[in-house]
């Protein structure tokens, strides 16, 4: 069955947290370290900005959330995201759909352009997203620290309603 993808509810929000702490435990795509609640991640759903959740046969296997950039108004088009795929879930185009799920409602919201920052060895979402049409921008070295070891990241940039996916 294919994967379907659709706004975010409240209801998704244990398979979030479930997804997410999958993430922060792998240490490949999060400079997070705690593990999240479904509580802790309530104001994702409660913001303007989307959240969108990939389904197969009914259960949530992946997410894509957007928060804002920055708190000044000149940015208020410009989103940062997190995109996480259940482990079992991984390497099968997911990623791709959820992300391309996002696009297209951070669109919908008047938002153009859509960032982030991707761990330098995280080759398997730099290599989707730049075939979603994502352009890595540059490197910021030593951005922070993961269990005590300096991480570089890549930082990836999509401008909406100018790339085609």
């Amino acid at each position: 069955m294919p994967v379907k993808s659709r706004k975010a509810e409240f209801s998704d929000l244990p398979d979030i947290a479930r997804i997410y702490n999958q993430g922060i435990q792998d240490r490949i795509a999060t400079f997070e370290a705690d593990q999240k609640s479904p509580e802790d991640l309530e104001p994702w759903i409660r913001s303007r900005y989307p959240v969108v959740v990939a389904t197969n046969e009914g259960k949530v296997v992946a997410f894509a959330a957007s928060f804002p950039y920055s708190s000044r108004e000149c940015y208020r088009g410009v989103g940062e995201f997190s995109v996480y795929v259940e482990r079992s879930n991984r390497g099968k185009g997911t990623g791709k759909t959820i992300m391309k799920s996002l696009i297209d409602a951070v669109g919908e919201a008047g938002m153009w352009k859509l960032v982030s920052r991707v761990f330098v060895e995280n080759i398997a979402s730099r290599s989707m997203l730049r075939k979603i049409g994502f352009r890595e921008v540059g490197i910021y070295e030593k951005h922070a620290q993961l269990d005590g070891v300096w991480k570089d990241v890549v930082i990836v940039e999509y401008l909406i309603g100018i790339n085609m996916h």
